[in-house]
C-alpha cells in the first residue's frame, strides 16, 4: 500500500485529493500517521511518556533509512522496511509480509481460522505485539519492534481491504476509477489506501483531538477479533457493495467506478475507520504500558 507524498491536512484541496498513491503510501503515510496521532492524543499521560521513551531506543532496530523516533515515523516503519535487504540480498523483513492483512472472504461466513493460520495475519500479530509489550522481560529491541509493528498493524486492520476480500488480493486485482480519475494501474485497494482516505481525513473537523471518555469507551469496546469482524463487514457492505453497485458477492466487472455520489456516501465510513483505528490503538497502548 503506498507511494504518495503526505499532504498536510490544512493544505489539502479537492484537486489534491486526486493525487494517486501506490500501495505504499497515502493511507500508509497520511492514514497511518493520523491513526497514530489520534492514539497519542488519547492515551494516558504516562503511556505517552513510555511510548516516547521506547521510540527513543528505535536505533536498535538498525534501520536508519526508516527512522521510528517519532509516532509518525513509527506508524509507517513496517511499510518502509519492506524493501530492505540483508547482506546476502534476501529480504530482511520478508517474514512479516503476511502480517499486514488477513484474507477473509466476504462471501463466506466470517472466520479467522484459515486466514490466521500459524499467526500469519494482522489480528494475530496485534495480539502478539501487545503481549510482548506487556512483558517487562522482553528485550528492549524486541519491545521497540513490537511497538512499531503494533502501531502500524492497528492502522492496517482498519483499512477494510486488509480485513476482507473476495479472492482479488484485497481489491488490488480490481481495476477502478475514482470519479473521472482513472490512471493506469489504479485499483480498488489504492482508492481506499489513498484518494479516499485523504479525502475522508481532511473532510470536516480534525480527527486528531482528545475525545470524550464516553466516545472513546464506545468505539474502543470489544476485542481484536470483534474489530476484525467489523472491518470485514465494512469491506463487504460498503467497499465492495459500493464498487459493484449492489451485491458485493456478484460478478466483478473488468473495471469499477466510484462516482462522486458514491464517494460522498462512503467518505464518512472511511473517516470512521481511521477514528476507530486511533482510539483502539490508544486503548491497546494504555494496556501495554499500564
Amino acid at each position: 500500500m503506498k507511494l504518495l507524498s503526505r499532504l498536510a491536512a490544512a493544505a489539502v484541496t479537492s484537486a489534491a485529493a486526486l493525487i494517486v498513491a501506490s500501495p505504499a503510501q497515502a493511507y500508509w503515510e497520511f492514514g497511518h500517521e493520523t491513526v497514530a496521532q489520534i492514539a497519542m492524543a488519547n492515551v494516558r499521560p504516562a503511556t505517552r511518556v513510555a511510548v516516547q521513551r521506547l521510540l527513543a531506543q528505535s536505533g536498535q532496530l538498525d534501520t536508519p533509512s526508516c527512522p521510528a523516533t517519532t509516532i509518525e515515523g513509527a506508524s509507517t516503519w513496517a511499510d518502509c522496511v519492506k524493501p530492505l535487504k540483508n547482506a546476502d540480498g534476501k529480504s530482511r523483513f520478508g517474514y512479516a509480509y503476511n502480517w499486514h492483512f488477513q484474507d477473509v472472504n466476504i462471501c463466506q461466513p466470517f472466520t479467522l481460522a484459515d486466514a490466521c493460520k500459524d499467526g500469519n495475519c494482522v489480528s494475530a500479530q496485534i495480539t502478539r505485539d501487545l503481549a510482548l509489550l506487556k512483558n517487562k522481560h522482553t528485550p528492549t529491541k524486541e519491545r521497540v519492534q513490537a511497538l512499531v509493528f503494533l502501531i502500524h498493524f492497528v492502522g492496517d486492520l482498519h483499512q477494510p481491504l486488509h480485513a476482507g476480500e473476495k479472492g482479488d488480493k484485497g481489491g488490488n486485482d480490481v481495476a477502478a476509477a475514482y470519479g473521472d480519475y482513472s490512471p493506469r494501474r489504479f485499483n480498488l485497494h489504492s482508492i481506499w489506501d489513498g484518494t479516499l482516505a485523504e479525502r475522508a481525513i481532511t473532510t470536516g473537523p480534525s480527527l486528531v483531538r482528545r475525545y470524550p471518555a464516553g466516545v472513546k469507551a464506545k468505539i474502543a469496546a470489544g476485542t481484536v477479533a470483534d474489530w476484525s469482524r467489523e472491518s470485514w463487514q465494512v469491506a463487504r457492505d460498503v467497499t465492495y457493495a459500493s464498487a459493484l453497485k449492489g451485491d458485493p458477492c456478484g460478478p466483478t466487472p473488468a473495471k469499477v467506478t466510484l462516482d462522486e455520489a458514491t464517494i460522498e456516501r462512503i467518505v464518512p465510513v472511511a473517516r470512521l475507520e481511521v477514528e476507530r483505528g486511533g482510539l483502539r490503538l490508544a486503548k491497546l497502548l494504555d494496556q501495554a504500558f499500564g
